[in-house]
């Protein structure tokens, strides 16, 4: 009973070193080797009231335009109709028609980017995850809540790689 014991003991120290190899190689497969690239710090409040006020500015102009038109087409009718009654002729059939070019606002969607790092952490983190999970557990379930596990803690990790790049800011509290 004790030899069984001890075999039982060496194939989990032999285990927990694959894992613990398997974990260092994901580590290192997620490392795309590319050189750092400098990070500067811009304060974005300043460029985002400028295209606030630029938004604003663009759309106070389409509205004075459609009201200019609007107000032309007025005055259009009007002469109409003081021409249409003093002439005598009551033909009331006439039309005007006016149309506007106003975009209603739309703006254009911002450029893809690629895969967030969140994205890239939780896919690596799965299979790494699955992985080490198989081999420990032996069967399907444990591969599943190491995949679990691995995709959560790889999310965690590109999330916030996510936020020191800039791609993600943190909602301020209230």
């Amino acid at each position: 009973m004790y030899s069984y014991l001890k075999d039982l003991k060496t194939k989990r120290m032999i285990m927990k070193k694959i894992f613990l190899a398997i974990t260092i190689a994901a580590l290192f497969a997620a490392c795309n080797g590319k050189p750092k690239e400098t990070v500067v710090l811009v304060d974005t409040t300043a460029i985002k009231q400028k295209a606030i006020l630029e938004e604003q500015a663009r759309v106070k102009a389409e509205r004075e335009a459609r009201n200019n038109e609007a107000s032309a087409a007025a005055a259009r009718r009007r002469a109409e109709n003081r021409n249409n009654s003093n002439s005598g002729n009551n033909n009331t059939g006439t039309s005007v028609t006016s149309s506007s070019s106003g975009s209603g606002g739309a703006t254009e969607a911002p450029a893809r980017r690629g895969m967030s790092s969140a994205a890239k952490g939780t896919l690596i983190g799965a299979g790494a995850g699955a992985i080490a999970g198989g081999i420990i557990g032996h069967n399907l379930k444990g591969a599943a809540i190491g995949a679990a596990a691995g995709a959560g803690t790889g999310y965690i990790i590109g999330r916030s790689k996510d936020r020191k790049s800039g791609r993600v800011v943190k909602k301020p509290v209230e």
